[in-house]
């Protein structure tokens, strides 16, 4: 597990990951699903670190675990990772055994990255799908990854109790490539989302808008950290940030105007006040990627922001060119940092 930087930042430990396009709308109307796996495959010879898939039931998609489940032996070196996933929309057990399964599958590459889902019309509707109540959910999510890794971490575990999951005489259950299953991640950025990676959770995956909102939220988990005697470096500090590539700034961003009205209904502007959204040229990316990083980010996840495959594939190589140029530390002003000629 990468540990958290210390100053002065170091780029040795960074990772760079991509968001696989799993919902309809985005892998584009027409084309073949099965396009996802080529998408994979070439993502993990570019030179990518992780793949990653977001979770939902409010539009028509890949299942979020069949797909890591399906990318898993089209890949070999590649993190497998949830951005978020949803344990509301699965059966505690069943979740257990399906991650477990993935992990097998991938010998190990798994990441789960957490959330209750975004309030209003994006997270309450999937509760009432999940027939769940929507008061104490991050209590709900809390023990539903406890139960997880009790199960994990003891083979011959045979019950669970809590305050809102309760089972007698639980069968053999599916184990996890690792001892103890793979690291959880949370999502979030209140302080009491904070407060909780700092004591319950492996990493932390947010989009804050702003690299200073980012910068301050990892110095709340490390207070919370160190006042919950905690050792903050075994924590991943992740990003989770929209991408597009394009020859002028405004340009790339009437490509995401785009893709923000398909994927949400509404428009780039209102995006940009909760998510990180990052759009121009190359060098622009590369500064405001280095922003995040300076910041304490660790392990970015890219979505890139385009509505087919084919697009997809295309901004997947102009974002591998700029790899090599984000794990090197910068050079200072007399030095400037210029994107390598070749995609490594």
């Amino acid at each position: 597990m990468q540990a958290w930087p210390q100053d002065p930042v170091t780029m040795d430990d960074i990772r760079i990951g991509v968001l696989l396009p799993i919902v309809q709308a985005q892998w584009g109307d027409g084309s073949d699903p099965r396009g996802l796996l080529d998408l994979a495959a070439g993502l993990e010879v570019l030179g990518f670190d992780s793949l990653w898939v977001n979770d939902s039931l409010l539009s028509p998609r890949v299942e979020a675990l069949t797909m890591l489940a399906a990318a898993a032996p089209v890949t070999r070196r590649v993190t497998l990772g949830t951005a978020t996933l949803l344990p509301v929309l699965r059966r505690p057990l069943q979740a257990a055994q399906a991650l477990a399964s993935v992990d097998l599958l991938s010998g190990g590459r798994l990441v789960v990255a957490v959330g209750a889902g975004f309030p209003a019309r994006f997270g309450r509707p999937l509760y009432d799908l999940s027939e769940v109540s929507w008061p104490r959910r991050f209590a709900r999510l809390d023990e539903t990854v406890a139960l997880w890794r009790h199960l994990w971490s003891n083979p011959g575990a045979t019950s669970f109790h809590g305050s809102f999951l309760s089972f007698d005489h639980i069968p053999p259950t599916t184990q996890a490539y690792r001892r103890g299953g793979p690291p959880v991640w949370l999502g979030g950025a209140t302080p009491a989302a904070l407060a909780r990676i700092a004591r319950r959770y492996d990493g932390w995956l947010p989009y804050p808008p702003l690299p200073a909102d980012y910068r301050a939220g990892l110095e709340g988990i490390r207070r919370a950290a160190a006042a919950a005697g905690r050792v903050a470096d075994t924590l991943t500090p992740g990003l989770f940030v929209s991408v597009l590539i394009a020859e002028s700034v405004e340009r790339a961003r009437q490509s995401l105007q785009d893709y923000s009205r398909a994927t949400y209904g509404v428009s780039l502007e209102e995006l940009e006040t909760i998510q990180a959204v990052i759009a121009g040229p190359q060098e622009h990316v590369l500064a405001r990627l280095r922003d995040y990083l300076d910041a304490g980010a660790r392990h970015v996840v890219c979505r890139l922001g385009t509505t087919d495959l084919a697009s997809q594939h295309e901004q997947a190589q102009l974002l591998a060119e700029l790899l090599s140029a984000l794990r090197r530390p910068p050079d200072g002003e007399e030095n400037p940092v210029t994107l390598p000629a070749e995609a490594p």
